[in-house]
């Protein structure tokens, strides 16, 4: 159990907020410090820094919920095609650049050495690149400053900076970070170190040079070279490990529902949570509506042989839930909620468990088991203090496989070194490149078996991750939106059906081949190209008319 004397870094930016509302904003302007008195010490820097802490999203479960991983009871407006054009906001807000800004312009009056200085610049320089890279994910070319602003600067009204810009200075933010961050050992606890900089900066150079590589852009090559290399400082650092306590049917879900997460080898960068203290609502959400995976990502599930499933003998087909989860991955089971699963574990050593699929209250039947803890203690509304992750090894690795993948370097060696060390926690057989065969039912045909399938581990692995939208952008693979099993769930045969109360099943309607449909007035989705951008909003482009043209499509 964690010691309630720890303050987590979700706390530090409240902890921040209620010192300087004493001290200082009862005095100054709410939007600004003053150089007079801030930015005196080391104990200044770090303050500010703090404001940034809570930037880095945690991974959720609702994570995926806008991609062809999961289907929502009410379907993804972006997805969709309902999404308008905002006349304001929309993701097209400056406040933590700015903040950024003004920091990096002031940090060297500090009374503190140069080692120190460089550290807090590095600090908020890892912020301002992730904050920039994720406005370019979402916009594109978007305008970059590197000062903080004010009413009367030219910068508000200059046109957009080309998105190959924005991101060479995200880059060598990033560099700088690595390059004045301390390692691990010498880092103060739930601060950001050298490897946390360098785990993120493999995951957004793996983005752009991905990005690039299948639009066709210069760069590409030099980008997932950027994102091998800094993936394979965190391998070589020997600072992480895959979780494993040797119980293959367990480990993968166990990993997600730990009450403490610090000195866990997975955990490049956790995000810790401490009774009374910093508390979180995801089981109890989990609870109330349960994510329900797509029909299509069930299918993506190997067997247990390592084979897909139309290519493995050990498939027993879907015709019951029993017989679809038969002989495959296991962390089949621990992602699908599937017979016998324990939803309550009680303090009598009863166990509450599952019998049939929870539908309609689960839209596709296939119900999510990762983050659900049968602990009802988190189950109390916002008082969850099961750690979250950040960035996990895991995921570090899934990028070095890629990345290398992609450069046409991923030797059986590298094979070993990442996918199947994630592998080996579940017990399934280790990829072995000289055996692949292309599965008949891929969803990237014209991709090389290597890649092909180590996208598959990487959409496993990481489901519900906040990766797949991401993943699905870069790839330039908008069309998988399109496959109508992205939006179906599990076979409900006349069989099964009998066997819930009539009245639970009688508005379930089904397919040609018994798939629940989830939206019945549609037989599947059609992705628009527009999509790979978000707009901008309509107020900012009238009152700046060089941010036109608006985004393609829009």
């Amino acid at each position: 159990m964690k010691k309630t004397r720890i303050i987590s870094i979700a706390m530090l930016a409240l902890v921040f907020g209620a010192a300087c509302k004493k001290d200082l904003l009862d005095r100054l302007p709410q939007d600004r410090l003053s150089d007079a008195t801030f930015f005196k010490n080391e104990n200044d820097l770090k303050i500010y820094a703090n404001r940034f802490y809570t930037l880095v999203p945690f991974q959720g479960h609702t994570g995926d919920v806008g991609s062809d991983n999961f289907v929502p009871r009410d379907r993804n407006a972006f997805l969709a095609g309902t999404y308008t054009v905002p006349n304001t906001g929309g993701g097209w807000t400056w406040t933590n650049e700015r903040e950024a800004n003004y920091f990096l312009a002031r940090y060297e009056r500090a009374d503190a050495s140069a080692q120190v200085k460089a550290k807090y610049a590095g600090e908020v320089k890892f912020f301002r690149a992730f904050t920039w890279w994720r406005k370019v994910v979402q916009f594109g070319d978007v305008t970059w400053f590197g000062k903080d602003l004010n009413e009367n600067s030219p910068e508000l009204f200059a046109p957009r900076t080309p998105r190959a810009v924005v991101m060479d200075t995200v880059l060598k933010d990033l560099n700088y970070a690595v390059a004045n961050l301390p390692v691990p050992a010498s880092a103060e606890q739930d601060r950001i170190n050298k490897d946390i900089a360098n785990a993120m900066k493999a995951r957004i150079c793996l983005w752009e040079g991905t990005y690039r590589k299948y639009r066709g852009l210069a760069g590409a090559d030099a980008w997932l070279r950027e994102a091998a290399t800094a993936a394979e400082a965190v391998i070589n650092s020997g600072n992480y490990a895959i979780y494993t306590s040797g119980t293959p049917a367990k480990d993968y879900v166990n990993l997600f529902i730990q009450e403490e997460l610090r000195g866990n080898k997975e955990a490049v960068w956790a995000r810790r949570f401490v009774k009374d203290q910093s508390m979180h609502n995801t089981t109890r959400q989990i609870a109330d509506v349960w994510p329900s995976f797509s029909k299509d990502f069930v299918e993506s599930i190997l067997c247990d042989d390592g084979l897909p499933i139309g290519l493995s003998p050990r498939y027993q087909g879907d015709d019951t839930p029993d017989k679809e989860r038969t002989n495959r991955d296991p962390r089949y089971t621990q992602l699908i909620v599937t017979r016998d699963y324990v939803v309550t574990q009680n303090a009598d050593g009863s166990a509450d468990k599952i019998t049939l699929p929870r539908i309609p209250a689960v839209t596709t039947g296939y119900a999510s088991a990762k983050y659900k803890s049968p602990d009802p203690v988190q189950w109390v509304a916002n008082q969850s203090t099961l750690d979250l992750f950040l960035i996990r090894y895991a995921e570090t690795l899934l990028i070095y496989a890629e990345a290398k993948a992609e450069l046409g370097e991923a030797s059986q060696a590298i094979i070993d070194q990442t996918i199947n060390k994630i592998r080996d926690r579940v017990g399934m057989p280790h990829m072995i490149i000289a055996a692949l065969v292309k599965d008949p039912n891929s969803t990237f045909p014209a991709l090389g078996v290597l890649l092909d399938e180590i996208r598959r581990e990487r959409r496993i692995e990481l489901a519900q991750e906040n990766f797949r939208f991401d993943d699905i952008i870069r790839w330039k693979a908008g069309s998988l939106i399109n496959n109508p099993k992205t939006i179906v769930g599990m076979k409900l045969t006349a069989a099964l059906r009998a066997q819930y109360p009539a009245s639970q099943v009688a508005g379930i309607q089904v397919d040609a081949d018994d798939h629940i449909r989830v939206y019945t007035d549609i037989p599947n989705r059609t992705w628009n190209d527009k999509l790979y951008l978000y707009p901008l909003p309509l107020q900012e482009m009238n009152l700046n008319p060089q941010l036109k043209p608006q985004n393609p499509g829009w």
